[in-house]
């Protein structure tokens, strides 16, 4: 597969030092675990439909996971946003979900609190 995504020396350079230490078992390749993770997300596929050049899928979840928990990522997303600078233009993400068409009838029959200060209809 050509279009697969690996970080590069330097990239794994400015995160290696938000990566927690290892203890006991030296940890598979952090370079392919982690291009796998970006590569699943950046997609949008399962963690199975992982290509097998980042290593088994069940490795790349686990880390994912366990590194969420952590606050591994988000201390990576931090430090990277504090370099970066105040940004030139912010974005607003514009995602919206569907309402099922049963979910206008709820508040009639009460399943879902009314806190708009409106009168009640007769």
């Amino acid at each position: 597969m050509s279009d697969l995504i690996w970080l590069s020396d330097a990239q794994m350079r400015r995160i290696e030092p938000y990566f927690p230490l290892s203890h006991g078992v030296p940890r598979v390749d952090d370079r392919r675990i982690i291009s796998g993770i970006i590569f699943v997300i950046r997609n949008g596929l399962r963690w199975r439909d992982a290509p097998p050049d980042y290593g088994p899928a069940k490795t790349i979840y686990n880390r994912f996971i366990r590194w969420s928990r952590m606050g591994v990522f988000n201390r990576i997303f931090a430090a990277l946003a504090a370099k970066a600078g105040k940004p030139e233009q912010l974005m607003i993400d514009a995602t919206h979900l569907k309402a099922h068409r049963t979910a206008a009838s709820l508040l009639k029959k009460g399943l879902f609190p009314d806190v708009s200060d409106a009168p009640k209809a007769a």
